[in-house]
């Protein structure tokens, strides 16, 4: 048996890119993890920058993503290769192919009535 499942948790780098390809869309984000070790009694920070790559339905959801967007995705590692036009060498390039997306972000209120709203029943609750 095989497995090829990547899950990442991170941030997005930029705005969700959209592109067309033979009249099929995809969407890329650019997602940041951190790690950290300690070196000679100091810690070492490291970013990783991963490529997803979302296809279909997902894909109309991902493009709405902004910069900066906390997510979850889980998909599988992927590799392609192609001729680099500026070194004329083969490049590799790793992706995730995305095959889900939950968003970590806190909800953002909705309008300033519920804050009346919550902060008046936190109010009754105390008294």
């Amino acid at each position: 048996m095989y497995q090829n499942k990547v899950t990442l948790i991170g941030f997005l780098g930029n705005d969700a890119e959209i592109r067309s390809i033979d009249n099929r869309s995809l969407t890329t984000l650019s997602l940041a993890t951190k790690s950290s070790y300690k070196k000679d009694g100091k810690y070492i920070e490291h970013t990783e920058w991963h490529r997803c790559v979302v296809f279909g339905k997902l894909g109309e959801f991902a493009a709405k993503l902004e910069k900066g967007a906390h997510i979850l995705v889980e998909g599988e590692l992927r590799s392609r290769k192609y001729d680099s036009t500026k070194t004329n060498t083969e490049v590799t390039v790793w992706e995730v192919r995305v095959s889900s997306i939950l968003k970590l972000d806190r909800a953002a209120k909705a309008t300033a009535e519920d804050d009346e709203q919550d902060q008046s029943s936190e109010q009754e609750v105390a008294a």
